[in-house]
């Protein structure tokens, strides 16, 4: 239904969820970063097309921005581990869209 999408999003939270909680931090490659933000918004899957509704998502480390409102901005991992739902991420980012985001993912 989704491709390779999914799974490459699904792979890169997934190990960044375990990265992160061993404190052992990757950069993810930024051709990544920017397929899987890009694949996020549709991606029903997961979390995330609740969470980007209505915002402007700007990644600042990579080449990539997405949607219209209120603006959330920070590294592209961040922006990925935030919109799949991730709360720890979210000290990353700034923005006017940024308590909106907070508000979805933290309930």
């Amino acid at each position: 239904m989704f491709g390779c999408g999914i799974a490459l999003t699904d792979g890169v939270i997934h190990q960044q969820d375990i990265r992160r909680a061993l404190g052992r931090p990757r950069v993810v490659p930024p051709e990544r970063l920017v397929a899987v933000l890009g694949f996020m918004p549709r991606a029903r899957a997961l979390p995330s097309p609740a969470n980007v509704r209505g915002l402007r998502i700007v990644a600042t480390d990579v080449d990539w921005a997405g949607g219209s409102g209120p603006e959330v901005r920070g590294p592209g991992e961040a922006l990925v581990m935030s919109l799949a739902g991730r709360p720890e991420a979210l000290a990353e980012l700034d923005g006017a869209g940024l308590a909106t985001l907070t508000a979805r993912v933290t309930g």
